[in-house]
């Protein structure tokens, strides 16, 4: 924890974060159909309890755009009681995960997997918050909001359209301002800007529904834990133990590019996300990971140790408490424009871009990793897009082609490289070309890898040729 020289430093760090994830913790708990307190619960232990641990030393972690989706989908289906048992689950799983070393492990997932998982992210958040953003109930599916955008003009509260589209525009204006006033945050502006419209003008929009801190806090009964014998509630435990635990260890690799301090240990971090959710699930709250928006603000304003994260949180808890009624007066189409500019920047146009040019393989797992989560479900998606990133992957490592050497009149076919199934037709293709008339004899000494499927058709191939 600091000493005196780098107080100063963190404390001015952690009032800039505070102001970031405010907006945004109320944001994510709104899109994601539960209470706005909850948000905030999520940011308060993100500080007061993750924060405290040694994994990363300045990562910022609390309620996230990226869980958004899937935290809604798991509400609609489950109920709200279930939340706070599905994040308590995923906590737990992360602490055995953190447990057994495996921290390290989600330096192995495909980049553009986790692009990909970004962009549907990203694109279902769009669709969503559209719809937030004019006032007007939202279909169900992704696919059914996407085609019903060309008729949403005709029913939207324009209003709210104009409020949600005047933050979007101060986020995106903020950005080219001097230093100096770029100390406020961007979405705070914003947000506030369309509050003091709605009360000046009296704009009759909706508003964010405030029922107290207290009130919010639901922790789940005993009964509430029979939920995890279906399989649809394992998989969403699965997915947000994952999906979270990735978005984290993702993050901590940006945020040690950022700064000089001791790096992240994976393992440690892993276990810190892990008592927070299972913290959060506990007082029946949103799911929580680190941030790279707020984590990047927290280094860029100077912070120097972990107390900064700490502090962060009691800022948001003495808000929670001390001022709940400003939070009634919030417009939620200023949320909207919020999340908007949010799921547009997790849209990675100039990735693709780049690995269309270099590897086109990658560009295409990321795009199908995209439209999976979007014509089916974030889970289902992501695994969509590792199953594509393995099969690419076992393609590329799978190469073979077969050599002829004449020893008298035998002809000694060696094959070379690594022969899997992906790469069984173009093999027996060639073994099939080879000249007839003359015995065969099969080397298979030069093969770094030979699956049983391979072996399988290549004994078989033999035989026939064998006068």
């Amino acid at each position: 924890m600091p000493g005196v020289g780098t107080f100063r430093e963190d404390f001015g760090a952690s009032v800039v974060v505070a102001l970031v994830a405010l907006p945004l913790c109320v944001g994510v708990a709104v899109a994601s159909g539960v209470p706005a307190e909850l948000g905030i619960v999520t940011g308060v232990v993100g500080g007061l309890v993750t924060g405290w641990f040694r994994g990363s030393s300045l990562q910022v972690s609390g309620p996230a755009a990226g869980l958004t989706v899937l935290v809604y989908e798991a509400v609609h289906t489950h109920g709200p009681r279930a939340l706070g048992v599905l994040v308590l689950a995923a906590g737990v799983l992360q602490l055995c995960m953190g447990a057994l070393r495996l921290g390290r492990w989600f330096r192995a997932i495909s980049v553009a997997v986790v692009h990909g998982m970004l962009a549907g992210i990203g694109l279902v958040l769009i669709a969503g918050q559209l719809y937030a953003l004019g006032g007007v109930p939202a279909p169900g599916a992704t696919l059914e909001k996407l085609a019903a955008v060309p008729a949403l003009a005709a029913e939207a509260d324009w209003a709210a359209v104009g409020l949600g589209a005047g933050t979007v525009a101060i986020l995106v204006a903020w950005r080219r301002m001097p230093d100096r006033l770029r100390i406020v945050p961007g979405a705070l502006v914003g947000v506030a800007a369309a509050t003091a419209a709605t009360v000046m003008l009296g704009l009759p929009v909706e508003k964010v529904t405030v029922t107290g801190l207290l009130g919010s806090i639901a922790p789940p009964g005993w009964a509430d834990f029979g939920l995890l014998a279906s399989a649809g509630a394992l998989g969403t435990v699965i997915a947000l133990a994952l999906i979270a635990s990735a978005e984290t260890l993702f993050s901590a690799a940006a945020v040690d590019r950022m700064h000089d301090g001791p790096p992240t240990h994976y393992d440690r971090e892993l276990m810190a996300q892990g008592v927070g959710n299972t913290v959060c699930g506990l007082l029946g709250a949103l799911p929580m990971t680190a941030v790279i928006v707020r984590s990047a603000a927290n280094v860029e304003a100077g912070a120097r140790t972990r107390a900064s994260r700490v502090m962060h949180g009691g800022w948001l808890l003495l808000f929670a408490v001390a001022l709940p009624q400003l939070l009634r007066i919030v417009p939620l189409a200023a949320l909207a424009g919020v999340l908007l500019h949010a799921g547009w920047k997790l849209l990675p146009a100039r990735a693709v871009a780049g690995l269309w040019r270099t590897h086109r393989g990658e560009a295409v797992v990321l795009v199908t990793t995209a439209a999976a989560i979007v014509a089916t479900n974030l889970f289902e998606g992501v695994l969509i897009g590792l199953g594509l990133a393995v099969v690419k992957a076992a393609w590329e490592t799978s190469q073979v082609h077969i050599e002829e050497v004449w020893e008298g009149e035998e002809l000694r076919v060696q094959v070379l490289g690594s022969a899997s199934f992906l790469r069984l037709p173009k093999l027996l293709d060639e073994l099939d070309a080879l000249p007839a008339g003359h015995p065969v004899r099969l080397d298979l000494s030069g093969l770094r890898h030979l699956d049983h499927a391979c072996l399988t058709a290549l004994h078989g191939w033999e035989r026939n040729r064998t006068p």
